[in-house]
């Protein structure tokens, strides 16, 4: 644990008034409601609705656009009209089982269709204007309002579980997946283990989520160790922190996917549940599911791809440096494009989970050499990246107190809150 220096704490609280008075005057002047009233005026779409009536329906199974638009009365010349209009805007490919769409219509007895919407995503929609004799489309997005979160929760079973009953979305596991990729083996997650964090949301109309923008400070306790992330921007690039300014990106992700069990682990006699013997197996066994993405553990090149019918089916090696290779086995599939050569970033996926060659299910095996001799991937040390310069050292510290300050801050918010509902 590090302390918290007092001169820092009395800057930090006067960062976060003016954090709070800059916050409050921005969410003044931010439009809060696709559907609005403004000037005793109803909006929808960014169309005043005062004297029409909004009906919205859902993309089933087998929709087209001309299948909806003569659903909706519209001549075989107007669909066609209305169907070239739109494709430029919101390709047919687009059209997804579950999106909304909407008709906006006088209110008399003609119930005569004035606008039609198709919302292509949780933000962004096209619009057909019909309400004049020259027909247009355009697209347009619904004001996005971001919501600052904090979540606590002592893991019982899973992480995954965890998040869920903390109320945020199981989105944000993914998000402390990856931001902690090197530091914490998400398969090891054990009973007890922790977590406090501030997150930014965004949200439309108030009332439907769109995304989890970005995890804005962490305090993850796993077997009794804690580990802080703090963002912090160095050299035009954000990334996380521990609490002494070490970056948590190290050269290798600690897994090469996501949440998944380990069936086998690295040992130097192990028995082949196809050969019947003991044999050494210098990897890690991943089970999950045929067909779940493979990713690189690190940058590197392509330097074998090929198949082995009595071993490793299909399999990918990289060379990351002089020193490391890494092995891809059993895969179903490789990623798109690859080929002995190819360059490959961090995280880029190579294939995907499979049975291939001498294997009983689908699961990867995963192998780390360092000068040519195998290494346990869950045992070995993992070099940091560059930690924050020492020109910058003061400024992060700042933001770092900052983030702790907020977290006691919301947690009392968050406590007072459970006291009242409780009354």
């Amino acid at each position: 644990m590090f302390i918290r220096n007092n001169i820092f704490r009395t800057a930090c609280c006067l960062f976060l008034v003016l954090q709070v008075v800059s916050c409050g005057l921005h969410q003044e002047k931010q439009e809060t409601d696709t559907t609005r009233e403004e000037t005793n005026h109803l909006y929808a779409y960014g169309i005043c609705i005062d004297s029409l009536d909004v009906t919205h329906y859902q993309v089933e199974k087998g929709d087209l656009p001309s299948t909806i638009l003569t659903d909706l009365g519209f001549s075989g010349t107007k669909t066609e009209q209305i169907c070239r209009m739109i494709s430029p805007l919101y390709p047919p490919s687009k059209l997804q089982i579950g999106n909304t769409y909407a008709t906006i219509t006088t209110q008399d007895s003609a119930s005569a269709i004035q606008y039609l919407v198709f919302e292509s995503s949780k933000t962004d929609y096209v619009v057909v204007d019909l309400s004049t004799d020259r027909m247009e489309a355009y697209v347009s997005s619904k004001p996005v309002n971001l919501q600052r979160k904090y979540a606590e929760r002592t893991i019982t079973s899973s992480m995954w579980n965890a998040i869920t009953e903390s109320g945020a979305s199981p989105l944000l596991a993914l998000k402390l997946s990856d931001i902690y990729a090197w530091q914490i083996d998400f398969f090891d997650i054990k009973e007890g283990d922790s977590f406090r964090l501030i997150y930014d949301e965004a949200w439309t109309d108030d009332t439907t989520f769109v995304e989890i923008i970005s995890v804005e400070g962490v305090l993850f306790t796993h077997q009794g160790k804690e580990y802080m992330a703090v963002p912090f921007q160095q050299d035009s690039t954000l990334e996380y922190f521990d609490a002494e300014g070490y970056s948590l990106r190290k050269a290798f992700l600690k897994a090469p996917l996501d949440f998944f069990r380990i069936s086998s682990r690295f040992s130097n006699s192990r028995f082949h549940p196809v050969l019947k013997r003991y044999r050494p197996h210098h990897g890690v066994d991943y089970a999950a599911p045929a067909g779940t993405a493979v990713k690189t553990v690190g940058d590197g090149v392509v330097i074998e791809k090929g198949y082995q019918r009595n071993g490793g089916g299909n399999y990918l090696k990289i060379r990351h440096n002089n020193a490391y290779t890494t092995t891809y086995m059993h895969l179903s599939r490789f990623g798109k494009g690859l080929k002995k050569g190819s360059a490959v970033r961090q995280g880029d996926v190579i294939g995907y989970v499979g049975s291939t060659g001498l294997s009983t299910g689908p699961h990867l095996d995963y192998r780390v050499h360092k000068n040519n001799q195998p290494v346990n991937p869950l045992t070995m040390e993992m070099p940091p990246s560059e930690p924050v310069k020492p020109a910058l050292r003061d400024s992060f510290m700042v933001i770092r107190d900052n983030l702790l300050i907020q977290m006691d801050s919301m947690q009392q918010s968050m406590q007072l809150t459970v006291m009242k509902n409780d009354i």
